[in-house]
């Protein structure tokens, strides 16, 4: 690890962006708006313009390029990497390849580019201003990326896209509204300082503040507030259990933009291949959390025995149901696999087949119910290990 006293150098270039534009936004902006003020407008514009940022960040750097959780088409790839570059946060190769390193080494404070160990400041943007040996760009991880002309031909022409999207629209958008120094200031200026501490959120406050009900293996935490200025990114702890999955909200309720516009474009023909997590797989991850943390109070109360076996009865029926999925999973991949493997097999056939299949959905789903029933148990159990008064 670095040694704290003897910090890297700093990086010029980040420097004045990512220190120095949050200092002359503060400045600036409200002296403009004192002395000139902004229009409703510039305040629409830079509120669309913030969106079309973070969207294509949080839809396309991370969730469509990082984690390959949808195929897009080439006209949304476009889009993504043209309003991604606006977002000034790198290129899509070196943002995506930092992700997954990010991902893979999680908390490893040698290895995570960006990790929560070192500190809240490290992984807001700390990691960013210095020259770290834990950030230095390596694209083994992203050969896929390298295959992808959208994302090359962005990697190329970065700086200058990134300007064009930056300083020219806004200055065309000021033209055309009849102040170019207080578009600049508010569409260009403001929008990115907010859209890049926005982003930074999930980095570094998605580690530190929230609920981890779907796993404490690592800090991601769940927090709708993040989730809210994030675009749908502050459910983090169930993206770093379940990172493929389009989702990171995965209840309707939960706001998650990113996800209703990857569900609206596949609509429309613009998306495809949307990978989902099993909720099977969801209610298990969140009963071994709770199995986890209701050993541990338990372990605090020597004498309550009746608790344990009620405990261990509940943990032999998870386990249980769990088996039973493995197989019914194998079960359906066999089928499918004899499917493809004999594609004439006579029509007769079909009625069975049908049937058969939809038996085995509804055993599914009758596994997925009793893992939810279950859940219900635990959380009394845990609320009764919590009320039982310790022994004296």
């Amino acid at each position: 690890m670095t040694n704290p006293a003897s910090k890297p150098p700093l990086i010029p270039v980040n420097a004045v962006i990512f220190a120095g534009f949050p200092i002359l936004a503060l400045i600036l902006v409200p002296l403009w708006g004192f002395y000139q003020g902004f229009s409703g407008a510039q305040w629409l514009w830079a509120l669309v313009f913030l969106y079309l940022n973070g969207l294509s960040i949080t839809a396309g750097y991370h969730r469509l390029w990082a984690h390959n959780a949808y195929d897009a088409h080439p006209v949304l790839k476009w889009f993504f990497a043209l309003w991604g570059a606006g977002a000034l946060q790198n290129s899509i190769l070196i943002w995506a390849s930092d992700h997954r390193r990010h991902h893979r080494h999680v908390d490893d404070n040698d290895r995570d580019p960006y990790s929560a160990g070192r500190g809240l400041w490290f992984s807001h943007m700390g990691w960013i201003l210095r020259n770290y040996p834990s950030g230095d760009n390596d694209f083994s991880n992203a050969r896929d990326l390298q295959r992808d002309p959208v994302v090359m031909f962005q990697h190329r022409h970065y700086v200058l896209l990134t300007t064009i999207m930056n300083l020219g629209l806004p200055v065309l958008l000021g033209w055309w509204l009849g102040d170019i120094i207080g578009t600049v200031l508010l569409v260009g200026l403001l929008r990115l300082v907010v859209n890049h501490h926005f982003t930074f959120f999930i980095n570094s406050l998605a580690h530190f503040w929230g609920s981890r009900p779907y796993t404490e293996e690592n800090s991601a935490r769940d927090n709708p507030v993040l989730a809210f200025l994030t675009y749908g990114e502050g459910y983090h702890n169930y993206h770093h259990l379940f990172q493929n999955d389009y989702r990171n909200g995965i209840r309707w309720y939960h706001w998650d933009p990113t996800k209703w516009l990857i569900s609206g474009c596949a609509r429309v023909g613009l998306a495809s291949r949307l990978q989902r997590v099993p909720d099977f797989r969801i209610q298990r991850a969140i009963l071994d959390t709770q199995f986890a943390r209701a050993r541990r109070a338990l372990e605090a109360q020597e004498a309550n025995e009746g608790l344990r076996s009620v405990l261990e009865r509940e943990y032999q029926l998870f386990t249980e149901s769990v088996n039973q999925w493995k197989a019914l999973q194998a079960e359906r991949y066999d089928r499918k696999k004899s499917e493809l493997g004999d594609a004439l097999e006579a029509r007769r056939q079909q009625l069975l087949d049908r049937w058969e299949h939809a038996a085995l959905r509804t055993r599914l789903q009758e596994l997925e119910y009793s893992l939810k029933m279950q859940r219900k148990r635990l959380g009394l159990l845990l609320q009764q290990v919590q009320l039982t008064p310790q022994p004296a």
